[in-house]
């Protein structure tokens, strides 16, 4: 049974949705290889494969280490279910590690529940989003997830408030004298432009955008019922649930500020797999979990084949 063997955390889940990621990438250049060959660069490729295979491995230890779900690779496999579907996200590079640097800094602002090392957690957080901020500059819309998990935890504390601001500060300088040493002093200007979207004509008419409307309503109706799961069961995940789908709510919002957000949207499927995987935790009945999770599976196949 499918369900059951992505019930498990073992490595062979781990190695099974890797090849299969490693085979989709491979494919998608294969597929794409005649759009723009003169700009192919074969160990560009190989970063973005591999930063591909880190976040796959990321959300393994995110969902191990702050129990956002229980112990299985469900989280591992809907991402890339997810990535199946938007399979014209893999073509924005900067996306990708966008996404990746913003998962880090999530999980910086998750291990904030412990109150250890809180200065730092939030300053790595606040550093991490502002390096993404340097791919896509609407990701500093992430600085408000971390005021928000200040006043959920911390807010007390006088000097928490005030580490953003040093980390924004810390990226600035670095960016800038690596920029001038590079020889491209107008980095900033631009870079930070900050593009709306769904305001060029036809933006909304288009079929992408009509795709992210319907994945975006979807979670939404899904984390809604997972959620009063959560209420009724307690147990701790209330606060980091909120917290993943504040973060889900701002990725969904920066899909349709950026131009043909397709690429953008991925930054949303780490906290979707979250809400999707506690969503099939809530069906008991082994049959039922075991339709529901082929119905997910095939799913996003067909909507990739009907974009071939």
């Amino acid at each position: 049974m499918i369900s059951s063997f992505f019930g498990k955390t073992k490595p062979i889940n781990y190695i099974v949705l890797s090849v299969f990621l490693f085979l989709l990438y491979g494919l998608f250049l294969i597929l794409n290889w005649n759009l723009e060959p003169e700009h192919f660069s074969f160990s560009l490729e190989i970063l973005v494969l591999a930063v591909l295979l880190l976040t796959l491995f990321l959300i393994n230890q995110i969902v191990k280490t702050e129990k956002v779900t229980e112990f299985s690779s469900f989280a591992m496999l809907f991402f890339v279910l997810f990535l199946l579907a938007f399979s014209e996200a893999l073509a924005d590079k900067n996306g990708i590690f966008t996404n990746f640097f913003l998962m880090l800094a999530v999980w910086r602002l998750l291990a904030i529940k412990s109150i250890k090392n809180v200065k730092h957690k939030i300053f790595d957080a606040s550093f991490l989003i502002c390096v993404a901020s340097l791919f896509y500059e609407w990701a500093l819309l992430f600085l408000i997830l971390v005021f928000v998990v200040i006043n959920v935890y911390e807010r007390k504390t006088v000097k928490n408030w005030m580490v953003p601001l040093i980390a924004i500060i810390t990226v600035f300088v670095l960016t800038l004298g690596i920029t001038a040493l590079l020889g491209t002093p107008d980095f900033f200007e631009e870079r930070f432009r900050f593009p709306i979207g769904f305001l060029t004509d036809g933006a909304l008419g288009q079929n992408s955008m009509l795709s992210i409307l319907i994945y975006v309503s979807l979670i939404g109706i899904l984390s809604s019922l997972v959620f009063l799961q959560v209420r009724r069961k307690g147990g701790g995940k209330l606060v980091p649930l909120r917290i993943l789908f504040l973060a889900f709510a701002i990725g969904s919002i920066m899909a349709f500020l950026i131009p043909d957000g397709t690429g953008t949207i991925l930054i949303t499927f780490f906290p979707a797999a979250v809400f999707a995987t506690n969503f099939l935790e809530t069906i008991k009945k082994p049959r039922i979990r075991e339709l529901v999770v082929v119905v997910m599976i095939v799913a996003p196949i067909l909507i990739f084949v009907q974009t071939l």
